[in-house]
């Protein structure tokens, strides 16, 4: 079965369009105002609304309130949430849309304890743990801590480009893999070439 593939921090259109012509499976609008690769809710539904269909429009969160998810789901006419912080299962299931809730993973962390909390998810994405980041790091984890049999669907981020994400997805055999600083020429700008590379390296896995 084919690996999924997911662009994050979309901000540009002509960035949405190279990444679903070379085959992506979704691309992700980050909605944290505090980050490079923030996007005006508005400007994410421009671009949403020139996307073909069959591709999925995801808005990435970290610890929002209820009423910005809400304005945001409506405005890029999204398709799945994705929640970066502290959010609670109860927070994250009171929306109309699907939601995966990401994990920063360090030494300790109890991967099967955060997979049974959050069962309602559908899927879990796996980010390398910072102290002062809640994600985008552009740096990997260890892939082997994580569990081999988690009970959801694993999306798998965290410092993947086109060199390592062949070897990460025999390593891992995640749902999908999730990419945004390994396709960028800069923060928040998409490059083509580097896409097409990740593409092909996720092809050839």
């Amino acid at each position: 079965m084919s690996v999924r593939v997911k662009v994050c921090g979309i901000t540009r259109y002509e960035d949405a369009k190279a990444a679903v012509q070379l085959g992506v499976d979704a691309i992700g609008f980050v909605f944290w105002s505090k980050s490079a690769r923030y996007i005006e809710p508005e400007m994410a539904g421009q671009i949403a609304a020139q996307i073909p269909p069959f591709i999925c429009t995801v808005g990435v969160y970290v610890d929002p309130d209820l009423g910005w998810v809400e304005k945001t789901i409506k405005a890029a006419k999204l398709n799945l949430l994705q929640f970066h912080g502290d959010e609670s299962p109860e927070f994250c299931n009171q929306f109309s849309h699907p939601y995966i809730k990401a994990i920063r993973v360090k030494q300790d962390t109890d991967l099967l304890q955060y997979a049974e909390r959050y069962k309602t998810a559908k899927g879990l994405l796996l980010d390398t743990y910072a102290a002062d980041m809640p994600g985008g790091t552009g740096h990997a984890f260890d892939w082997r801590l994580i569990p081999q049999h988690l009970p959801l669907p694993l999306i798998l981020s965290g410092g993947l480009d086109s060199s390592n994400v062949s070897m990460a997805i025999k390593q891992t055999r995640p749902w999908a893999v999730d990419v945004s600083s390994g396709v960028e020429a800069a923060k928040g700008i998409k490059d083509e070439k580097k896409i097409f590379a990740f593409m092909q390296g996720v092809k050839q896995s």
